[in-house]
């Protein structure tokens, strides 16, 4: 027969074993369980470096000394330059997470002097919805039997063989 007090107390040590591990598990840095390492990506803008800007002053090559190319620049002009940094993390089963985001606008006048610098929040996003049609290539759609029966008399004995085609000998050997 088994001894209950030291039964009791092994299973309560095995118990407290298990839950010190998990304590340390679920207290890892970011507090992530089962989750990738956050990734920074972009461009990340320092305070002391941005503050050493002028508007009016500054130019697109002052700029570029301090903060490095833009991340992204106007579509039709070269007079905004953006900054775009991200922090994402990889989870399990699911897309890439944004999980925080810095946006330095600068703009230029025409000169290229600085003449307007803005950290843009998240309340300057837009949703932008992604259209899941595609268009049709006119000439590549082949029905099921087109496919089935379109390599018939392509493939046979000496395929890619024969004298005098392109890249082969000539008859006469020249």
């Amino acid at each position: 027969m088994v001894n209950a007090p030291f039964f009791r107390t092994a299973l309560l040590g095995a118990a407290a074993v298990v839950l010190a591990g998990c304590t340390t598990i679920t207290s890892l840095p970011g507090g992530h369980l089962f989750e990738a390492p956050a990734q920074n990506r972009g461009n990340l803008v320092e305070e002391e470096a941005l503050r050493q800007i002028t508007t009016g002053v500054s130019s697109r090559s002052d700029v570029v000394a301090l903060l490095g190319s833009p991340t992204a620049s106007g579509t039709f002009d070269d007079e905004h330059w953006y900054y775009i940094a991200s922090v994402t993390r990889q989870r399990p089963g699911r897309q890439l997470a944004l999980e925080g985001q810095q946006v330095v606008a600068i703009r230029f006048d025409g000169r290229g002097t600085v003449q307007e610098i803005r950290r843009l929040r998240e309340d300057h996003m837009r949703d932008v919805a992604m259209v899941a049609r595609t268009t049709p290539s006119p000439g590549n759609e082949r029905t099921f039997l087109q496919q089935l029966f379109s390599n018939i008399g392509r493939v046979g004995p000496g395929l890619g063989q024969q004298q005098g085609g392109p890249g082969g000998p000539s008859p006469t050997g020249r």
